[in-house]
């Protein structure tokens, strides 16, 4: 095993003791920007069977762990990110699960799958295999597949990692919950999809709990939903709350739904879940124009190489933003976002 370490807390190179290994094989990294050469170092003059890195970051970093994996050695790392929404999201870092690309179905496809015709897919096969998210310090998510698991995400599926959570006796409780399994506990009733009188007329004020409010008020934007978000529950309209939450059936949440608030229960802070949540709520709301925008961007490549001037698209959503962004690098062109919500726009790098 080698380690391939940034920090200088164990002197230099040279082996050191390790937990079940017996000996490992310390690399120090003499500068943060060149840990990706000190990667590619240990595999070619070591040729070890593991390699662990602390911390990937840089784009170089995440190559070089691709070319580490594909020669047969086994790959440990870390990566700063809350989620998997966090490293799919990040242009950096989202290759080591596969990455993401925008993808235009046939109309028979797009009828089959009853979705839009541009929709977005895994890129590639994912550098690790095995996903692990710290929760949190005694609790960990693990997902066995990773390139299942980024599929299913991306077509809005709820996922469902392996929950491994250490006691404070020092055992390990492993759990994994089951499509359609019920809480061990009797848990608060959620209010059914579609059952909620929401005031007319007016916007709907949503009391959050456990529920990542950026990400929520992110689709409320997409879907054009007339909500707000607030912080006093006596004057919400509805409760939106996360599973997990709800399973522990804290006191507060109890006395929340207590006052006749309807409850809706969120499975993941993910942008997918929020938004299926919303749409049963809600009903679908506006469609987004994916199709214009990607016409918008491929004719905007095709006038950037042309004239070689930069090329300035009409303000979009996030979510199509990363559509044009991924059409642009098809063109072999770079692109970059400017400006603030809502004007937020996509700009064409001219060769």
């Amino acid at each position: 095993m080698i380690i391939v370490d940034t920090s200088n807390e164990i002197g230099g190179d040279g082996d050191i003791p390790h937990p079940g290994v017996g000996r490992a094989r310390r690399m120090q990294v003499p500068s943060p920007d060149r840990q990706h050469a000190v990667m590619i170092e240990a595999v070619e003059n070591h040729m070890p069977e593991v390699v662990v890195i602390d911390e990937i970051g840089t784009q170089a970093e995440a190559e070089a762990a691709r070319t580490i994996a594909e020669r047969g050695v086994q790959l440990i790392a870390t990566a700063h990110g809350q989620s998997l929404d966090n490293l799919l999201q990040n242009p950096t870092l989202s290759d080591l699960v596969g990455g993401i690309q925008a993808v235009t179905l046939s109309d028979e496809e797009a009828r089959r799958r009853r979705t839009q015709k541009t929709v977005l897919e895994r890129k590639g096969p994912p550098t690790f295999h095995v996903l692990v998210e710290i929760q949190y310090r005694d609790q960990l998510a693990v997902s066995q597949d990773v390139a299942s698991v980024v599929d299913d995400f991306l077509q809005g599926m709820s996922l469902r990692p392996e929950i491994r959570k250490r006691s404070l006796d020092g055992r390990v409780e492993i759990r994994q919950e089951k499509p359609g399994a019920q809480p061990h506990r009797p848990a608060p009733q959620a209010t059914q999809p579609g059952s909620l009188d929401l005031p007319v007329h007016r916007v709907v004020r949503i009391f959050t709990y456990g529920v990542n409010r950026d990400r929520l008020e992110k689709v409320l934007r997409k879907l054009k939903i007339p909500a707000q978000v607030i912080k006093e529950v006596q004057e919400a309209d509805l409760i939106l709350a996360h599973k997990g939450h709800q399973r522990r059936q804290p006191k507060r949440l109890r006395d929340l739904q207590s006052g006749g608030v309807p409850l809706h229960v969120v499975k993941s802070n993910t942008i997918p879940q929020i938004e299926l949540v919303l749409q049963q709520i809600f009903g679908p709301g506006e469609e987004p124009p994916e199709e214009g925008a990607v016409q918008e961007a491929e004719d905007a490549a095709h006038l950037a190489m042309k004239t070689g001037q930069f090329q300035e698209l009409e303000p979009r959503k996030a979510y199509i933003r990363s559509l044009q962004h991924q059409v642009v690098k098809r063109y072999g062109l770079e692109s970059k976002s400017k400006g603030q919500e809502p004007y937020r726009q996509v700009v064409i790098l001219p060769w």
